[in-house]
């Protein structure tokens, strides 16, 4: 199946010299949820503004559902709903008119039955006679969901949706992008929250000084790169681990000497867990109780934009 969204050698540096995008190629599949993890200054936002249409790239060529985003503009901006990081709406407008004139502006015809089904699937049913300066900041974030949404996109870039919005309303704001995923939308979202994308991707892409260092799978990403680690519950204290077992197995004990942590690599051919438990046998250590834990993508993200030579 061809990809929904193309993007082919993209590159973007602007007058002052400042590279923001360079070679940057990258395939997303139509239905997914794709997460764009990257420090601030990383490129995300210039990459997403390149494919709605809203900056020029220097080098590259980027197509949605096979049409070219430059020669075929209106075609593939009708394709696509984008909710800033900005809050960018007329203050002295209501929710109401602010919805209808989003999509009055794509040449949509009127259909006041879609957009009150977008007004109530994002809880802003009662407030569509309310001024949008009125809302609170977590509402007005609904908004600008409202309005991506009020021309029927097949794509939704979600610009780091859920910056300043409470964890109530960020687990809403999930549960509304799942369901817009069910009915066929592609989702496109960066976010600085890690657990955002770790809970909600399919695959993410990780984004570092304008280079995208990697796309994967997300649970292929935890398998291949992530670390497990086993902590044991001593039946007693150790003050220090025996030199034999140190040799062998990467272990770290606990400040109270009660627990022994190995940590391992989830892709070794061998885990050396039998050996370990057989090597705390031989130097008379029993353990009353274990426990297992695999990085967090976070961790994996970190280790991924952490530059040589910068003594993290």
């Amino acid at each position: 199946m061809a990809p929904t969204i193309s993007v082919s050698s993209l590159s973007k540096t602007y007058e002052s010299g400042l590279v923001a995008l360079a070679d940057v190629s990258l395939e997303i599949q139509r239905g997914e949820i794709f997460a764009l993890l990257g420090p601030n200054g990383a490129g995300k936002t210039t990459l997403i503004s390149i494919i709605c249409g809203l900056v020029v790239p220097t080098d590259g060529a980027v197509t949605v559902d096979g049409y070219d985003i430059v020669k075929d503009y209106r075609e593939t901006r009708s394709r696509i709903g984008l909710v800033p990081q900005e809050l960018t709406t007329d203050a002295f407008e209501t929710v109401w008119a602010t919805v209808s004139l989003s999509r009055g502006l794509f040449g949509k015809k009127s259909d006041p039955a879609h957009l009150e089904k977008v007004l109530r699937d994002l809880s802003l049913w009662d407030k569509r006679d309310t001024r949008i300066r009125e809302l609170s900041g977590g509402m007005k974030r609904r908004v600008m969901i409202a309005k991506a949404l009020s021309h029927e996109p097949q794509i939704l870039f979600l610009d780091e949706p859920t910056a300043g919005v409470d964890v109530e309303l960020r687990r809403e704001m999930w549960a509304l992008v799942r369901q817009l995923r069910a009915g066929g939308v592609t989702i496109i979202l960066t976010t600085h929250y890690i657990e955002e994308a770790e809970e909600m991707a399919d695959r993410v892409g990780v984004i570092n000084g304008g280079r995208l260092v990697l796309v994967d799978d997300k649970v292929e990403l935890m398998r291949r790169m992530g670390r497990k680690e086993l902590t044991l519950q001593l039946h007693k204290p150790i003050t220090e681990i025996p030199r034999e077992l140190t040799e062998t197995f990467d272990l770290s004990l606990s400040e109270d000497g009660t627990e022994l942590t190995y940590s391992y690599d989830t892709q070794a051919e061998r885990t050396g867990i039998t050996q370990l438990l057989s090597g705390l046998r031989e130097a008379g250590l029993r353990f009353r109780d274990l426990r297992t834990r695999q990085s967090s993508l976070e961790e994996i993200f970190v280790s991924l934009v952490r530059r040589p030579g910068d003594g993290s």
